[in-house]
């Protein structure tokens, strides 16, 4: 199995938020990419210009930060070309690799509107080298740029920063110091391309916690009906678990709950909502194991919004 270490840039509409095209807000005009076999030792590059379609123009900061001109990038490759022939150089057995998660939902955005999204099958499994960094080197939750960790891990500066290969080349040699239990252990999902069917759900467990993606529902009311999506269940013991609160709605998108496993402690349980483009809602759940000070942030939060509801019903009784 090998790793392909890639990254992106793109321009935006150079006219505004008001003019930009919904569709794809973010053009690619640059792709690069190494290729790492199994010892993570680089074994090829891959670079290429996109031609633009859709934004004719360079916004000022994507030319100020790539210092390329629209000139260069007109003799480049159509994308829905490029992305054949990126796909095609990966090969058949790899992990996406990319320096938070951002690269990956702006190459799926790109190929859906381009009508070629049904060549990279999702949910799309990666290694997000920027996540790994925090969680081998620090505390598993700050986010820090790629120079940081270049500088943190004492790498050679070879090349820029903020050009797509060498963007590639220095997240691959980041890659190369991440140890290989973290790395084994804490990869991502992307959930651009979502489950569909109950069988296609996707249920990991890591260390401390569980994720569960679920299929796409007509609405959060038919997402929380679904007992297998509120289910309490200590991932450790696999066991059900009572809950000591159930589910409750914080703001349009978030669910949280707490329960107790005899055996293993306080779980913390949150339901993130998320939107399809056609209107459909799926969710991202998780159970993690937590303390009894994270446990009073749940009670106390569950407070303070009945607290604002009681609040809210006596204004409108005035």
């Amino acid at each position: 199995m090998n790793y392909i270490v890639f990254d992106l840039e793109w321009n935006q509409c150079p006219y505004g938020k008001e003019q930009e095209n919904e569709r794809i807000p973010f053009e690619i005009i640059e792709i690069g990419a190494v290729k790492l076999d199994s010892d993570k030792k680089i074994i090829d590059e891959y670079h290429t210009l996109i031609q633009p379609r859709v934004y004719k123009k360079l916004h000022f900061r994507t030319q100020e930060i790539i210092r390329l001109d629209m000139k260069a990038l007109e003799k480049g490759t159509a994308f829905y070309k490029a992305i054949r022939e990126f796909l095609k150089w990966c090969g058949e057995d790899y992990w996406f690799c990319t320096w938070g998660n951002t690269d990956l939902l702006e190459l799926q955005r790109n190929m859906k509107y381009y009508g070629v999204l049904q060549l990279l099958k999702g949910p799309v499994a990666f290694l997000d080298v920027q996540k790994l960094f925090s969680l081998d080197y620090e505390d598993g939750d700050s986010r820090k740029s790629l120079e940081y960790a270049v500088d943190f891990l004492q790498i050679e500066k070879k090349r820029e920063f903020h050009r797509a290969f060498d963007d590639a080349w220095y997240t691959a040699k980041v890659l190369e110091k991440i140890h290989d239990d973290i790395a084994d252990t804490f990869f991502s999902v992307d959930c651009y391309q979502y489950p569909e069917k109950k069988e296609e759900e996707i249920k990991v467990v890591y260390p401390g916690y569980e994720k569960y993606i679920t299929r796409e529902f007509p609405s959060r009311e038919d997402i929380m009906a679904d007992k297998n999506v509120t289910a309490s269940r200590c991932f450790l013991c696999e066991k059900n678990v009572r809950k000591k609160i159930r589910w409750f709605a914080s703001g349009q998108k978030n669910y949280y709950c707490l329960a107790y496993c005899p055996h293993h402690g306080w779980l913390k349980g949150k339901i993130r909502m998320k939107k399809t483009d056609h209107g459909s809602v799926f969710a991202v759940k998780t159970m993690k194991l937590t303390d009894e000070q994270e446990a009073q942030i749940i009670r106390d939060k569950k407070e303070e919004i009945k607290r604002k509801r009681r609040e809210k019903r006596r204004q409108e009784k005035r």
